[in-house]
């Protein structure tokens, strides 16, 4: 267990706060800033069908590793754990722009997303160490706005960098700021570790990867890539469920589990945090697959696709003051209804979205999800730490927080499976030559290539990348009900 030299970092708190932040931002931004490139590097690198796994790779191995990291910082400190995480950030950010084809990207975004596992547990937990109770409630203001920073401007530098400069440096933005969120955390923050033996649950961390990335692959190359019922595709999910099930017994067994399931017996926190799942499904439906609307079916520019993602980020943060509030007032569940109503009026929205409605209707759909994310997002943390124990709040924060990144990591794959079995299922409905397949939107969303299609063929690509998309916003909007039933069965009592 550690003990942080309280003398020094006060003073240097402010410091070690921006070095935090950095770190907070980069990990953040990267959620948001790929999507309004990535239909510029879709159609520069090719590969529209696996145009998704861009998303989850990063998702994926940062919901798989946030616990793991969070136990690690507890045995051998957070500052090494911190700078770890930063350097194999960096790496997967310097990869990831020097890809030359779809299949690199994703190895590099798998990188990335580690790095990103290591970045947002010790963000938190630093913060938590070096500022008491009455200071945190203050400091969680400046971590709020973090995200709703770089949720504004991860789309709006996305646009700018795609219009402007190359899709690539998106990616090498992060190394400068890297490097100074790294050297402020080595130079400012001080701690003393006791080295006390601890187990580490790597057992859970394992047979939960396993799963996960098992039911992933079939959600998105289920009907597309193979077929439904292909012995690859019953293999793994044979293998989803074994994992699932080896992963419920390993927390059972484990001495300290990575997930422990007496966290679940809380109602409020078992609410939450299923809601917290299918409430990233949604924002990674939003973010992912928006700018692919606005800019393949609309036509627009990748800057005005990134100001209709900037309406989500400015509802988020927006709303989470106003939650911090309210729930003070009405309490936790009423505030978490009030984000869930929220979240329904921007997926009927969505569901009404047609190419005719222009940008705006899409930016006002963003907003209202926006709002919706803040108001449940801000009440589930307050509501769950004030659930349980000191000695439990850690692990039940990250719960929270796995769940949310869990969610966005399946609603990527779920929902992009969704995209490209109806793209394929139109283009197969329509006369068009044989060669035109999923793969081929990737000239459609590139001003240069799409200039290259026949008239024919870019009606009918326009036309499935609308059904297509039209069926993502149906499941967004079918997410939504889910989520706000899930919020009315927290506890009334608060």
């Amino acid at each position: 267990m550690e003990t942080i030299e309280m003398k020094h970092n006060k003073r240097k708190r402010p410091l070690i706060l921006a070095s935090v932040v950095i770190g907070m931002f980069l990990a953040a931004i990267e959620a948001t800033i790929v999507a309004t490139a990535m239909p510029s590097i879709a159609a520069d690198l090719g590969g529209f069908s696996m145009y998704s796994w861009v998303f989850s790779a990063y998702l994926l191995t940062n919901a798989a590793t946030v616990l793991i990291f969070g136990k690690l910082s507890d045995i051998y400190g957070r500052k090494p754990i911190y700078v770890i995480g930063v350097i194999v950030f960096l790496t997967g950010s310097t990869l990831s722009g020097f890809s030359t084809s779809m299949i690199m990207l994703i190895a590099a975004r798998v990188i990335q997303g580690i790095g990103a596992g290591a970045l947002m547990p010790m963000a938190s937990t630093i913060v938590g160490d070096i500022y008491n109770k009455e200071e945190r409630a203050k400091i969680q203001g400046y971590l709020s706005s973090v995200w709703g920073i770089s949720a504004v401007s991860g789309p709006l530098l996305g646009g700018f960098f795609v219009d402007f400069l190359s899709w690539r440096y998106v990616f090498w933005m992060n190394i400068p700021l890297g490097i100074i969120a790294m050297l402020g955390i080595i130079f400012f923050l001080h701690e003393n570790v006791e080295k006390e033996k601890q187990a580490i649950d790597y057992g859970g961390a394992i047979w939960m990867m396993v799963a996960v990335s098992s039911l992933m692959f079939v959600l998105v190359e289920g009907g597309v890539g193979f077929a439904w019922n292909s012995s690859l595709i019953v293999m793994l999910l044979i293998i989803a469920a074994t994992a699932f099930i080896c992963f419920v017994w390993q927390e059972r067994r484990a001495t300290d589990p990575m997930l422990p399931f007496a966290l679940w017996k809380y109602r409020l926190i078992s609410m939450a945090n299923l809601a917290s799942l299918t409430a990233g499904m949604i924002m990674i439906g939003v973010s992912s697959y928006l700018p692919a609307f606005v800019q393949g079916v609309m036509g627009q520019s990748a800057t005005i696709a990134g100001f209709t993602l900037t309406a989500m980020s400015i509802g988020w943060p927006l709303s989470s003051v106003v939650a911090g509030r309210l729930l003070l007032v009405i309490g936790y569940r009423k505030t978490s209804l009030l984000g869930g109503i929220s979240m329904i009026i921007g997926g009927i929205l969505f569901f009404m979205l047609t190419p005719e409605k222009g940008p705006l209707w899409a930016g006002i759909g963003s907003f209202f999800i926006g709002v919706g994310m803040g108001m449940s997002n801000t009440s589930f943390i307050v509501g769950i730490q004030s659930t349980v124990t000191w000695k439990m709040r850690g692990i039940a924060t990250a719960s929270n927080m796995f769940m949310r990144s869990l969610g966005s990591a399946i609603g990527a794959a779920f929902l992009g499976g969704l995209l490209n079995n109806q793209i394929k299922a139109y283009i197969q409905s329509s006369n068009v030559h044989a060669s035109v397949n999923v793969d081929t939107v990737n000239q459609l969303l590139d001003p240069v290539q799409s200039t290259s299609l026949s008239k024919d063929t870019m009606e009918v690509l326009q036309a499935g990348l609308t059904s297509g998309l039209h069926i993502v916003y149906l499941g967004l909007l079918v997410l939504a009900i889910i989520t706000f039933i899930l919020i009315a069965f927290m506890p009334k009592n608060e």
